[in-house]
């Protein structure tokens, strides 16, 4: 199955966008199943850096490792899920737009699925995934164009 894509327009600089939504901490903020992160080591996030993700899919709360594998500040990044029984893949793009006054942001992703996770995938997290990921695009449009993130 092809990934699943999503852009939205936001009126912040790629510089600020990318800062925002690279740093993973801020994921419970914009990303409505995310309930917690926790980055594994304490360099600054890089290719190789680690994160733990906690995210309520359903009634259970499902923990999963994520590494970073691409860092292009500020037009790419590139994050893929190293354990669990569904592994995400995620890929973003910045493009300026108005001069760099706005930003573009495209969300793509795509899921591997281990074991049961096989099942998963197809019934339950893609649906998921494609009702969730339009608001959170909201929801970090309405956070980063609010001015609460400086």
């Amino acid at each position: 199955m092809p990934a699943i894509k999503e852009s939205i327009d936001i009126s912040r600089t790629p510089a600020d966008v990318f800062s925002y939504v690279t740093d993973p901490t801020h994921l419970p903020q914009w990303q409505e199943s995310a309930v917690s992160v926790r980055k594994l080591g304490s360099e600054p996030i890089a290719v190789g850096s680690k994160v733990a993700v906690t995210r309520r899919l359903g009634r259970r709360e499902v923990t999963s490792t994520m590494q970073v594998v691409e860092l292009d500040p500020p037009r790419h990044w590139h994050v893929h899920g190293i354990d669990g029984s569904v592994r995400g893949d995620i890929q973003g793009t910045i493009e300026p737009l108005d001069n760099g006054e706005r930003s573009r942001v495209t969300l793509s992703l795509d899921f591997e699925g281990h074991g049961i996770g096989k099942a998963l995938v197809p019934l339950v997290v893609r649906p998921h995934v494609r009702k969730e990921m339009p608001k959170d695009e909201r929801t970090l449009k309405g956070i980063l164009e609010s001015g609460a993130v400086s």
